[in-house]
């Protein structure tokens, strides 16, 4: 069987050939350039494979709410931010992605920095790049500094055809 190929993926193959110390910044700095708004939020990528996305987030002066912890959009940025990524490597480039709703629950404070961990099922995985169109709810967790989870989230995605 063939390994999945699409623009995502090569473009994160390009970052193998730098050590390891090096690449999850330039991998953050690259994307962030093509994402302004996770670029402009700090946004770090992680981990960003077919199965699974990690992102997390600084608690910076510059993310803060009034309470000096993570704002609530900039949570929510972290759990689209994993899930879309989740959803972009292992969609054929002849797709585009969309988000098609996001239900964020936000049930306490949080404390320092944040992390969003999203994955997807071989299933999942197989529709997304089978499919012609259609739509999935990318499973994503949210934990701050102290491992709990100061939010819940749902993130549905939906992929439609590219027009030419």
């Amino acid at each position: 069987m063939t390994p999945f190929e699409n623009r995502m993926t090569r473009q994160i193959a390009k970052f193998d050939r730098f050590p390891g110390f090096m690449r999850q910044r330039l991998m953050s700095w690259a994307f962030g350039k093509v994402i302004k708004f996770a670029g402009t939020a700090g946004v770090s990528f992680d981990v960003v494979t077919s199965e699974e996305v990690v992102v997390s987030i600084a608690n910076a002066s510059k993310v803060q709410n009034h309470i000096k912890g993570v704002h609530a959009a900039a949570m929510a940025l972290l759990a689209e931010t994993a899930t879309g990524f989740c959803v972009g490597m292992n969609l054929p480039d002849d797709k585009l992605p969309l988000i098609k709703s996001l239900k964020v629950n936000y049930l306490k404070r949080s404390q320092g920095s944040m992390r969003a961990v999203a994955r997807l099922t071989e299933a999942q995985r197989q529709q997304i790049r089978t499919e012609p169109k259609g739509e999935v709810l990318v499973p994503v967790t949210v934990t701050d500094e102290s491992g709990e989870s100061p939010i819940t989230c749902e993130m549905l995605w939906a992929w439609i055809p590219k027009k030419n």
